[in-house]
């Protein structure tokens, strides 16, 4: 049985920047630009864009 190609590690996805962030990743972004204030709710974060 063979392996599909979209599975094959071609390189393709493979270190690629991820579009998504975990919540932990949000709040921790949030603080960095000095969006997050202590004892803030880490749910219904804003939606924020991962730095490039």
């Amino acid at each position: 049985m063979s392996q599909h190609p979209s599975l094959k590690s071609g390189g393709g996805a493979v270190g690629a920047k991820r579009s998504v962030l975990k919540r932990f990743e949000r709040v921790k972004l949030l603080k960095k630009r000095g969006l997050w204030k202590e004892g803030q709710s880490a749910l219904n974060l804003p939606k924020t864009t991962p730095d490039i």
